[in-house]
């Protein structure tokens, strides 16, 4: 007797689903998701390397620049109060908005950390695209009274990013065409967005006058936030003359590690 043969029976198919309009936009929406954490993490990581390495590259060139033109004259030596010799400051002109006069030159952030410093603190002009922006109320490098910045800790370079890393007795230099402005970091503190009387001649002492040369860096705090102002204060130690070369205050200092 031959067996009869029972055919399979054919697995059901299931109906293919068709594409809603609510799933479709559940997976637009899922996908620009992951666009805007990979641009985050662009702009805040990888995007910041890229940015800082520019600008020290750019003013690394510009240092070279001014170190091959022939050195201005130094200018008229002078005796302080404790009776030591040293050079009266040059008092540069203040600049226009996004001009660029100098480079900010700060061993404990690392030794290829060059920074342009240009007018204006706009982020559209100056700190965004320059890095580091002069006050339009401030002093000039060497001058008496509040030689005032200001610059990102996150994002576009982040060229004060490592502020809350600096030591009492650190260099804070900025270098021009005619030479180097050393200033040493003294204290550090936090205030809100409105206390902007760290920005006086004298920081934080309305009408009081010292004949004191102060600097004073201002950044955002906490990281990634607008809550708070960081500020680091610092005083004039002197003024080099590019015929005399680079300044001692330039030596290098054990590198601060960097924040996240």
């Amino acid at each position: 007797m031959t067996a009869s043969v029972v055919p399979e029976k054919r697995r059901a198919r299931r109906p293919r689903q068709r594409a809603t309009f609510t799933s479709v936009l559940g997976e637009l929406l899922l996908t620009a998701g992951v666009l805007v954490m990979l641009f985050v993490a662009w702009q805040m990581w990888i995007g910041d390397i890229i940015i800082s390495a520019q600008h020290n590259a750019e003013g690394a060139a510009v240092s070279e620049e001014w170190a091959s033109a022939p050195a201005p004259e130094p200018p008229p030596v002078i005796t302080d109060d404790t009776g030591e010799t040293l050079y009266e400051p040059p008092i540069l002109p203040h600049p226009g908005d996004g001009e660029e006069f100098a480079r900010m030159l700060i061993p404990r952030f690392g030794g290829d950390y060059n920074v342009a410093i240009a007018g204006g603190t706009s982020r559209a002009v100056t700190l965004d695209k320059i890095g580091i922006g002069l006050y339009e109320q401030s002093k000039m490098p060497g001058e008496v009274g509040n030689f005032s910045l200001a610059g990102h800790r996150t994002t576009w370079g982040k060229p004060f990013n490592k502020i809350d890393k600096l030591r009492t007795g650190d260099a804070i230099v900025v270098e021009t065409p005619e030479g180097w402005y050393t200033y040493r970091f003294r204290t550090l503190e936090y205030v809100t967005p409105t206390q902007v009387d760290v920005l006086l001649d004298v920081p934080q002492m309305p009408g009081v006058q010292t004949g004191e040369r102060y600097i004073t860096l201002t950044a955002c705090s906490p990281l990634y936030s607008l809550a708070e102002r960081i500020v680091a204060y610092g005083v004039f130690e002197g003024f080099q003359p590019r015929a005399e070369g680079p300044p001692e205050s330039l030596a290098p200092v054990e590198v601060a590690p960097p924040s996240l």
